[in-house]
């Protein structure tokens, strides 16, 4: 993976010591098990978010004027666990250092790591997942950390609330909380029009991480992932929940994983960079 900086920005704008957001690309791929290609999804995020106008519409702002560095990738890949450990410890020292971090995935085991150093800085808080998958086993081809455990991990340190799910393995029923998941077929029946965005709203704590597992969207708008699947999210409805949660929680933290990059069509990649530009504007606007 070559070095990028989110954004393309110019070195002004990219040194740690002064940078308010700091991303963390964790180039790993080491459980999935269908495609292959999520190592590469850091780098295409990358590249493509130097494409990108740095002024933000919807916010009126340019939010890399607050600081974006990016560090190097984490290359630790010898188990799922090895590389928990080592995001773990670099996103504690994110935080440490009173900054917000991003991690670009990689497969969804990257989230446990963060899921774990968040833990060490707040009493209370909630992850927030936006995916196509429950992601609730226990342990899954013989790993406790294989990306088809993430829920069940951060459940461990979090409460959570799950949004967009339409695939689920019978195993995982146990460990899925009726309540606190939200189907996406239930979205899309909603006779309450967004009513249901409220409804996860009041199962959060203040303190919310966002981890995004980008099969959450309708693979019409973004096929490039690894176990794509039909009947998604949608743009804009993706991003008007945020808005809510936004508007009515702190975000914390935010990782966006399972990127799949594909040559042919490159604008999976350029949906990716551009959802997490919005969300870091919309988090910084009133700051």
């Amino acid at each position: 993976m070559e070095n990028k900086n989110y954004g393309g920005l110019d070195s002004e704008f990219t040194a740690y010591e002064t940078a308010e957001i700091v991303v963390l690309p964790v180039p790993y791929d080491g459980t999935s098990t269908w495609l292959k290609g999520a190592d590469k999804g850091p780098d295409a995020i990358l590249e493509a978010s130097a494409n990108m106008e740095l002024y933000d519409i919807e916010t009126d702002s340019e939010v890399y004027t607050r600081g974006i560095a990016t560090l190097d990738p984490v290359t630790e890949a010898s188990s799922p666990e090895a590389m928990s450990q080592e995001v773990e410890k670099q996103v504690d020292k994110i935080l440490t250092d009173k900054k917000f971090p991003v991690i670009l995935g990689g497969e969804h085991s990257v989230s446990i790591g963060a899921f774990r150093a968040f833990a060490k800085h707040y009493d209370k808080f909630s992850v927030l997942q936006l995916d196509a998958h429950s992601d609730m086993r226990s342990e899954y081809e013989g790993s406790t950390h294989n990306h088809a455990c993430v829920m069940a991990r951060a459940k461990e340190v979090a409460t959570v609330a799950q949004v967009g799910i339409r695939s689920s393995a019978i195993e995982e029923k146990e460990n899925i909380m009726p309540d606190r998941i939200f189907y996406a077929h239930d979205l899309h029946d909603a006779k309450e029009g967004n009513n249901w965005m409220y409804m996860v709203s009041q199962k959060l704590h203040d303190n919310v991480y966002i981890t995004i597992d980008l099969d959450v969207f309708d693979p019409a708008i973004l096929p490039a992932t690894g176990t794509p699947e039909p009947d998604g999210l949608y743009y804009r409805e993706v991003l008007n929940f945020l808005k809510l949660i936004n508007e009515r929680h702190n975000i914390i933290g935010l990782d966006v994983v399972e990127l799949c990059p594909n040559e042919i069509n490159r604008s999976s990649d350029f949906l990716a960079s551009k959802l997490i530009y919005q969300i870091l504007s919309m988090r910084f606007q009133n700051q």
